[in-house]
């Protein structure tokens, strides 16, 4: 029989400690007031309780003072608790510059995860190494879900239409589960998974022991394939911007704004086109939904796309057929 009993998940990540000290804080102070309320109220039932049909127990007057300061103690109590729950959330929004990415694709009902060194794709399952940040960044394919890691102390939304982001540091070898904690279905409850957190060593062993393609090498093939060289050539021929060295660069909209071409920008460039309109082309990039590329294919092009550098745009003579979804114009 097992007898390994746990109240709380294992404390496997970085944030796992500060979470629990939090927790446990305010679960104390819920306690402490909820004990002495309910200490106070039977003390005066008791007390002052009338004690004969006869009996008129003296009014009791008010004290400002202790009222002022009952209320001030209370409202420091309430600012530390919510700066300390800002200042924690903030922590863990925001990932480190080192953090490896790795995207994922919310599905009913299962988590297909992707590495874009190596080309690494894996289903329900995610090998990440100890002591390495490692940023998701996560879209549905349906409905909403939650990827949920509870030894990490990890939670965020999966919402199709757009992309949410979370990030943790693993501190102990070993497997953790994924948990999907969002109802999303008749088979919500088979939506689980595994992290399992290796040694350095051990994790690149795994990771050239199943290399494949690699994301960039694979949104190469979509560029091609969705015939985006045709206005994004870069020659006399270009109906589009040029792609190359565009990641994290200023441009300037037609309708004056100047954006980063970040994530997002590119995102948002290849599903909604007409939200965008680079300076000085004209809106003829015909729209990339979900029922045209798939979440998959959008996360490949954005990283082949994000690898571009100086004279890296694939020629005209590598085009292949365009897909029957028909084919994409210049943004």
């Amino acid at each position: 029989m097992n007898t390994d009993f746990r109240l709380f998940p294992e404390q496997a990540s970085s944030a796992a400690p500060s979470v629990d000290t939090l927790f446990l804080f305010i679960v104390g102070v819920s306690v402490f007031f909820s004990v002495i309320t309910a200490v106070l109220l039977i003390y005066f039932a008791l007390r002052y309780r009338r004690k004969s049909p006869g009996h008129f127990p003296r009014p009791v007057e008010g004290s400002t003072r202790m009222e002022a300061l009952w209320a001030l103690f209370l409202l420091v109590m309430f600012l530390l608790i919510f700066f300390w729950g800002a200042f924690q959330y903030l922590g863990m929004i925001h990932p480190p510059e080192n953090a490896m990415e790795v995207y994922v694709v919310g599905k009913q009902w299962m988590w297909h995860l992707q590495h874009p060194e190596g080309g690494q794709r894996e289903i329900n399952e995610l090998h990440v190494p100890v002591g390495q940040p490692v940023k998701l960044t996560m879209t549905s394919d349906d409905v909403i879900h939650s990827f949920f890691i509870p030894a990490f102390r990890v939670k965020q939304d999966v919402v199709p239409g757009r992309f949410t982001y979370l990030w943790f540091t693993p501190t102990k070898t070993g497997s953790y589960h994924i948990f999907c904690a969002q109802y999303c279905g008749t088979q919500h409850s088979r939506m689980v998974g595994w992290v399992h957190v290796m040694d350095p060593a051990e994790y690149q062993q795994w990771l050239s022991g199943r290399a494949d393609q690699s994301m960039a090498l694979r949104g190469r093939e979509l560029f091609l394939k969705y015939q985006c060289i045709a206005c994004h050539s870069g020659d006399s021929q270009a109906k589009a911007p040029l792609l190359e060295d565009l990641y994290r660069k200023e441009v300037h909209l037609r309708d004056g704004r100047v954006v980063t071409a970040d994530d997002e920008y590119i995102r948002r460039s290849i599903r909604e086109p007409a939200a965008d309109i680079v300076d000085p082309y004209q809106p003829i990039m015909p729209t990339f939904g979900p029922d045209q590329m798939s979440s998959d294919d959008l996360e490949n092009l954005l990283v082949f796309i994000k690898t571009l550098g100086p004279n890296q745009t694939p020629t005209r003579n590598e085009r292949t057929p365009a897909p029957e979804s028909g084919t994409a114009g210049g943004k």
